[in-house]
């Protein structure tokens, strides 16, 4: 199959259940149930070459030395596929028989979707959804890990734009993933992490960029933490389906349990990128005052607001040689009142590297301007007491209501980044002494004007005399109006 076409097919399972449950809902069925699919026609893939290179022993050909994951003979798809009553109980069963034998690698990777709700899902809509997969073989040979792993990524794209405002949740703006990455630059044998990993984008891209470039990707560990059950298992599967497995993905709390200890306390990376969810109330304030693992580096956040939590999570599990962390997050968090003490100590420390301020709408469904900080535990010296300020505001393609970052604007921003210099109205490097004369404030507004000098400025007399001629064009339009309604 063409990439298209495969992605058209691994689509169709969706529309199926449109009507019977919500669009939201769609990815906690389809991509346990994809998985499913792939992992048992691999096996048989994978028992089919046993056998030839065994003379057709069969009892060789079923060991597990011969197969990436064990699927029992009673839980493989064709055994669901036979099944005509209580189709749910069997897609369950199955799928719990083969976490079961990959306890160390597919433990609670199918997530916790009630497929035996009769009510949601009758036995009819699953036998529909089973016969449409059945159409074609996903096993390594038809469908390479890149193609798969591509259809897999259009997928959670295409339930992103279905599920409304819970997208952010699990998915980050592609296009920014990309520069995020480029601009951490992760090198092989280096360890990332995500602390809110969604389903892996940021995680897999590193891993994918290094592969790009013609580099050892295998040797990158990745190390990623998401609250959410079933977003937490699609990030696990996002990794299988693009054939990396070295790595980790806990699900649990962050800023409550961390997952990821070495000693009794916090792992450290070299890389760290995050897309946190931004101004959670719900968070325990008060145990962070006393954090057991240290992290109330710069103080405590406001209740209201746990931005600043995550922040110094980020800046306490860096390695203290090279660590280096980006983060997505709203324009707020680099001038808000709230959080002036903790950010004047941030910078104080200098361990701010830059600042970019990007364009509305980059947030999943949120037409928030969006921001990337970029903090280092040890700054090349010529970067010491400095940080940049880039203004890419301008810098994005809106379509109707999400926007996106072309090659250019990418190339633009990392160009700046990169080359570290002044450019005019475009990025500018101020001291951390004149950041901290007012109250620590990154606001970009303040050190790069947002305003588009290559249009005309109209004069005040000009503007006023242009509001009243449109004034009298509405009001003559309106009484020509209420003409045609008498």
């Amino acid at each position: 199959m063409t990439q298209q076409n495969l992605e058209k097919y691994l689509w169709g399972a969706a529309t199926a259940l449109r009507g019977t449950i919500d669009a939201g809902d769609y990815k906690q069925y389809i991509f346990p149930l994809l998985f499913f699919k792939r992992i048992c026609d691999v096996y048989d893939e994978e028992f089919e070459k046993a056998l030839e290179e065994s003379d057709g022993d069969l009892e060789y050909a079923a060991f597990a030395e011969n197969h990436h994951f064990i699927v029992p003979e009673n839980a493989h798809w064709n055994t669901v596929r036979e099944t005509t009553t209580n189709v749910g109980i069997a897609i369950q069963d199955a799928m719990r028989a083969i976490e079961k034998a990959n306890p160390e690698t597919l433990y609670g990777i199918f997530g916790d979707a009630s497929w035996t709700n009769k009510n949601r899902l009758s036995d009819e809509t699953l036998t529909n959804l089973i016969e449409h997969y059945s159409q074609h073989k996903l096993n390594l040979e038809n469908v390479p890990d890149d193609q798969l792993g591509n259809a897999y990524e259009y997928l959670i794209k295409e339930f992103a734009d279905d599920s409304g405002h819970t997208a952010a949740e699990f998915y980050t703006n592609r296009t920014v993933v990309k520069l995020m990455t480029m601009i951490m630059d992760p090198q092989p044998g280096e360890s990332v992490y995500d602390p809110t990993c969604g389903s892996g984008g940021l995680l897999l891209n590193c891993a994918l960029h290094l592969r790009d470039e013609g580099k050892e990707y295998r040797t990158l560990k990745l190390y990623g933490q998401e609250i959410n059950l079933i977003t937490s298992a699609i990030a696990r599967m996002n990794m299988f389906m693009h054939g990396i497995e070295e790595f980790s993905i806990v699900r649990g709390d962050t800023l409550a349990q961390p997952a990821f200890l070495e000693n009794d306390t916090l792992k450290t990376f070299n890389v760290i990128l995050a897309n946190p969810p931004y101004s959670i109330k719900a968070w325990d304030q008060k145990a962070f005052t006393n954090d057991a693992f240290g992290r109330n580096l710069w103080g405590t956040p406001p209740q209201g607001c746990a931005d600043y939590a995550f922040q110094q999570h980020i800046q306490k599990s860096l390695d203290g040689n090279n660590g280096r962390s980006i983060s997505l997050w709203p324009h707020g968090i680099l001038f808000r009142d709230s959080e002036a003490q903790m950010r004047s100590k941030m910078i104080e420390e200098d361990l701010v590297e830059c600042v970019i301020g990007l364009g509305p709408n980059l947030f999943y469904n949120s037409p928030m301007e969006a921001c990337l900080l970029i903090t280092k535990t040890n700054k090349s010296k010529e970067k010491q007491g400095k940080v940049l300020i880039i203004n890419a505001l301008k810098e994005v393609k809106q379509e109707k209501n999400i926007a996106f970052l072309e090659q250019k604007h990418i190339d633009t921003i990392f160009n700046a980044y990169k080359d570290f210099k002044n450019i005019d109205d475009f990025a500018k490097i101020v001291s951390i002494e004149e950041i901290l004369e007012n109250k620590g404030s990154l606001n970009i507004a303040q050190f790069l004007s947002n305003v588009d000098t290559s249009k005309p400025v109209l004069s005040v007399n000009d503007a006023i005399s242009d509001w009243k001629k449109q004034s009298k064009t509405l009001e003559k339009s309106m009484n020509e109006l209420f003409e045609i309604l008498d």
